[in-house]
């Protein structure tokens, strides 16, 4: 049985992706900052007889998740696919009042921490023929309206956090696909449903879930985006 890895576990997209790899026979991992939020769900999950396990860790630590890879694979098994959903921006609101200098902070989770993690998971998912999966926003997107938008927000730092992991994504769904390795992206360009911002036109968690895994059964498409 191969598990699914989930970092930066939510009530979510990750939630619905998680239930929909369950229903597929995966067992489940599910990481977080908050390890009750974390351990409810997999509560739930062991519930409805699926083998889970929860798991603490700061997404833009690689030491931490480096460890939390190894602590997964040896509780439940090789990893078959990461779903990673997981994002900060580092804080930077306003690059024009930020110190060039604290601009690196955008990049922990979005581009070090997920390298740190694909680097981690290499060789289970190359035997698995396994598939690596990133949730993104529409922020990083190369448009005069996503950049307005960013600014609106003072979210200058997560806009930049996901321009970078979108690259990073093309680059090692490049260099992985010789390995077997399904690499893939879902942009979200709107709100989610049941979330604290979602919008009366919220995209279904659930659809972004039957989404991923479209992707990952297909694999002839890097990325997709989702609308209302």
């Amino acid at each position: 049985m191969s598990t699914l890895l989930v970092v930066g576990y939510g009530p979510g997209i990750s939630r619905f992706v998680a239930e929909r790899w369950a229903r597929e026979g995966y067992s489940i991992a599910l990481v977080a900052r908050s390890h009750e939020r974390a351990a409810d769900a997999a509560d739930k999950l062991r519930a409805a007889g699926v083998p889970a396990a929860a798991y603490e860790a700061d997404a833009g630590d690689p030491t931490a998740i480096r460890a939390v890879v190894q602590r997964v694979r040896a509780d439940l098994g090789v990893i078959g696919a990461v779903l990673w959903t997981a994002f900060r921006g580092g804080g930077v609101r306003n690059l024009l009042a930020t110190p060039p200098e604290d601009v690196g902070r955008a990049f922990d989770i979005g581009v070090v921490g997920l390298l740190a993690c694909a680097q981690a998971v290499i060789d289970d998912l190359a035997s698995s023929r396994g598939s690596l999966l990133v949730a993104n926003g529409a922020m990083g997107e190369h448009s005069t309206a996503a950049d307005r938008f960013a600014a609106q927000l003072d979210s200058d730092g997560v806009a930049l956090e996901n321009a970078a992991k979108s690259k990073l994504v093309g680059i090692l769904a490049a260099r992985l696909r010789e390995r077997g390795i399904y690499v893939g992206e879902v942009t979200i360009a709107g709100s989610v449903a049941g979330t604290e911002t979602a919008e009366p036109s919220a995209i279904r968690p659930e659809d972004i879930a039957a989404q991923f895994w479209d992707l990952a059964q297909t694999r002839d498409s890097v990325r997709a985006r989702m609308t209302p």
